[in-house]
């Protein structure tokens, strides 16, 4: 079982940018296909972006695309969301999530997914 931790939140101005990383632990990060959703208060989670398990395909919610980029390092067991020209609709709790089953491709579905991270708070003010 792989334990996920996320960490780079914080607040930041509109059209600033942040860099989220998913640590993870127990497990190779390469095993799994690596998804990053959020939830603002009073909205349901969401699909943001996410990456298949050697970083071949991904893909991305209409809303960042082109804003938002999600990479891996293996190396360092990470998986990253660099975030730029945020706007306040951006800001949530951020979660990483774990896919055991997917193979090549990058899920967008939040049932897909098995293990999840405890989240990090993006704050963008206006």
């Amino acid at each position: 079982q792989v334990q996920l931790v996320e960490s780079g939140g914080g607040l930041v101005q509109a059209g600033g940018s942040l860099r989220l990383s998913c640590v993870a632990s127990g497990r190779t990060l390469s095993t799994y296909a690596i998804g990053w959703f959020r939830q603002a208060p009073g909205k349901e989670r969401e699909f943001v972006a996410a990456i298949s398990r050697f970083g071949v395909n991904s893909n991305y919610a209409d809303p960042v695309k082109g804003r938002f980029t999600i990479s891996r390092d293996s190396a360092k067991n990470t998986v990253y969301l660099q975030m730029n020209s945020l706007k306040p609709e951006d800001t949530a709790i951020y979660y990483c999530a774990a896919d055991e089953g997917a193979r090549y491709t990058a899920p967008i579905k939040i049932q897909e997914y098995d293990y999840w991270g405890q989240g990090t708070q993006v704050t963008v003010s206006s």
